[in-house]
């Protein structure tokens, strides 16, 4: 436990922490009964997708409703009236809303056909005329090489019915973070179908539970990874139609996959600057190029509330990664991402209200509709009880990410070598997380790909992994130690650093290069923007020995559940053996960094007394290793306490062992 001085400027900061606490569980409170009173609660206030955009009613005609508050006058134009931009105006309503009413055809048919094209023409008080998608639009579409996007009214007359009830909440979550455009060994933008087809089963395979899909919601530029969203109800049509992403979460949900959307603006719909946004500065975001909500907005959080709700009902996913979570919550005050540590960062006037209440607002929302429903935070300033429950003054995320882990590992790769590296160092790193606050912990994930930067698997073996990868030649020392530290750093980060753990796609086989998507500055190539599945089926190369040790790791976890244990006890941080040892769910894991050292009886600490056996073994010929320990090979403990156990024993180590006691009744997870 920490000291914590008693002084009164801590005292005071103590006082002051919980009384914001209390403050903000007071806001979610108060806006709760607001949404009772004006709109007869959350429920039908975040079904508000059935209201606005266009809605079939059941004589077939067709209801049309928009906000633009700062408009002078709305029409409907497209297909269904050879584009005449006056012939049907919306009519004002109250409080900025804007409604039209299309009659059905002669023979009673909808007067807007499925998959044709639809906009808004917008009439500014400024004399301006603008054409616009709806903001509610269900489906946009664009010409190829085309910058303009088309509001395609989206209405099957046989819609896709997803049949797989929703998979339970994982105790242990193992998530696959993916991209479907790039989910192919292709040069071109992969599509739903593929990903159904090919990806989810090599995902089923490699034993994750959990997919988190990015780049989903509609954007225009493709190289933006889907961090620059403009249609927020639309699924991307770059990979295929709304029912082919139906079938692909339906299909995950058959296989036991959650299915997690990344969620992440919509600029100047009525001509004004300020319509869902705040005004520039404020409501402007220069490093993505992007704008940020104004959150204190009654119409803004019917539409992001409803946009969370259609995603779960519409889609059925199960869940969200919210991104960005830091610049909602800091950006105005002009706080970056370095953050001291200091409480009066977090619960000081400098975090946007509005936006930590909307936060809470959705975490609630979501768990009460959706109890198995999974929010995972991006959040890099470390605030706490961002996974507390509301009624302690949290935020109701259910994971944050653990983002200080990669950067350790890059940093470590990239300045020292690897008989420099500091086991205690890497352990801290590794478990300094606030109790009871679940963390995703992840080795890399997209950003550590994306060019510019490297893989892991690049920073260990580099230009060697073109030539000198082949199962048919020897292993050269490169090759050799950067598969080892590969399997090592990862099967580390699983066992030790969170509750969760995540992976990107591709990195668990080493994929190698980096990832960059089409743009002017590399000739519009897809070259770099895929994801070479292939390497992993052709057996006489070595990625398929990587991909084999993940599937395993994966597999060892989901039966011994020490994600969803209690943080590890280590008991070893050797620095001149360069070993670590720790326990965690009856399961002993010993990992031996050491570049040319083996140990033989090398004495480990354990708590529970009697009979272990080898359960994972990095060093395995399976997996890229040398085969030199005995799997058949029983441990037996002795009563002698050791580095803080109450029993010990001696093993040989080789790099990583997973060693489980063989009596125990709670060793394995059913």
């Amino acid at each position: 436990m920490v000291d914590f001085p008693l002084n009164s400027y801590n005292i005071v900061c103590v006082c002051v922490c919980v009384f914001l606490v209390v403050c903000r569980y007071d806001l979610l409170q108060k806006q709760l009964l607001q949404l009772e009173e004006a709109e007869g609660g959350f429920d039908q206030f975040t079904r508000s997708y059935r209201t606005f955009g266009v809605q079939r009613r059941p004589d077939n005609s067709l209801f049309f409703k928009e906000w633009a508050p700062a408009a002078e006058a709305l029409f409907l134009t497209g297909d269904f009236n050879g584009w005449d931009k006056f012939s049907h105006p919306y009519t004002k309503k109250e409080f900025g809303k804007w409604e039209l009413i299309l009659p059905p055809k002669h023979d009673k048919s909808p007067a807007v056909d499925h998959n044709t094209k639809l906009k808004v023409v917008v009439h500014t008080k400024e004399g301006e005329r603008l054409y616009r998608l709806s903001p509610w639009a269900k489906y946009v579409t664009r010409e190829e090489k085309s910058v303009i996007y088309d509001w395609v009214h989206w209405d099957p007359p046989q819609p896709y019915i997803q049949i797989h009830p929703r998979p339970k909440k994982p105790t242990s979550l193992r998530t696959y973070e993916a991209h479907v455009g790039i989910a192919s060994p292709e040069g071109k933008i992969a599509s739903y179908t593929n990903f159904t087809t090919n990806v989810l089963p090599r995902i089923k395979d490699l034993g994750y539970n959990c997919i988190q899909l990015m780049a989903i919601m509609e954007h225009a530029y493709y190289a933006s990874f889907g961090y620059q969203v403009t249609s927020f109800f639309a699924a991307s049509s770059r990979y295929g139609t709304p029912d082919e992403l139906k079938q692909l979460i339906d299909v995950a949900h058959s296989m036991g996959i959650v299915v997690l959307l990344d969620v992440d603006g919509l600029n100047r719909f009525d001509g004004s600057d300020s319509c869902f946004f705040h005004s520039p500065p404020r409501g402007e975001h220069s490093l993505w190029g992007s704008r940020l909500f104004n959150y204190s907005s009654w119409e803004v959080l019917r539409f992001l509330l409803s946009n969370l709700r259609w995603w779960m009902e519409e889609y059925r996913f199960d869940g969200f990664r919210f991104d960005g979570i830091t610049s909602m919550l800091y950006h105005h005050h002009g706080i970056g991402t370095g953050f001291s540590g200091d409480y009066s960062e977090y619960f000081g006037l400098q975090v946007d209200e509005d936006s930590l209440v909307y936060l809470m607002l959705a975490n609630h929302i979501l768990h009460t509709l959706y109890p198995d429903c999974i929010t995972v935070a991006e959040d890099v300033s470390g605030m706490p009880a961002l996974c507390r429950g509301l009624e302690e003054g949290g935020l109701g995320f259910d994971y944050r990410l653990a983002m200080a882990i990669p950067d350790k590992w890059i940093q470590i790769l990239k300045e020292l070598k690897d008989e420099d590296w500091s086991m205690g160092n890497i352990v801290y790193t590794l478990t300094n997380r606030r109790y009871g606050e679940k963390c995703i912990a992840y080795a890399e994930s997209h950003d550590q790909a994306l060019v510019g930067d490297k893989t892991l698997a690049f920073w260990l073996m580099d230009k060697e992994m073109y030539t000198n990868m082949s199962s048919l030649i020897p292993m050269t020392p490169i090759i050799d130690r950067g598969m080892q530290l590969h399997k090592m750093i990862r099967l580390l980060t699983h066992g030790l650093g969170g509750e969760g753990y995540l992976n990107f796609m591709g990195n668990e086989f080493g994929h190698p290069e980096w990832l960059d998507f089409p743009r002017e500055g590399n000739n519009q190539s897809y070259h770099y923007a895929r994801r070479q599945f292939n390497l992993v089926d052709m057996d006489h190369l070595r990625y398929c020995q990587l991909y084999a040790f993940d599937r395993d790791m994966n597999r060892t976890e989901d039966k011994y559940g020490w994600l969803a244990a209690p943080p590890a006890f280590v008991s070893a941080k050797h620095e001149g053996d360069k070993v670590i040892v720790f326990d965690r769910a009856n399961v002993l894991f010993i990992f031996n960094f050491h570049p040319s050292k083996s140990f033989q009886d090398y004495r480990v600490a354990v708590e529970v007394p009697g009979k272990y056996k080898i359960k994972l073994d990095s060093d395995e010929v399976l997996y890229g290793g040398h085969g030199r320990l005995d799997h058949n090979t029983e441990f037996f403990t002795e009563l002698q306490p050791f580095n803080g156990r109450s029993n010990s024993m001696k093993v040989n180590v080789s790099n990583i062992i997973l060693l489980t006691h063989q009596r125990s009744p709670f060793v394995e997870r059913h």
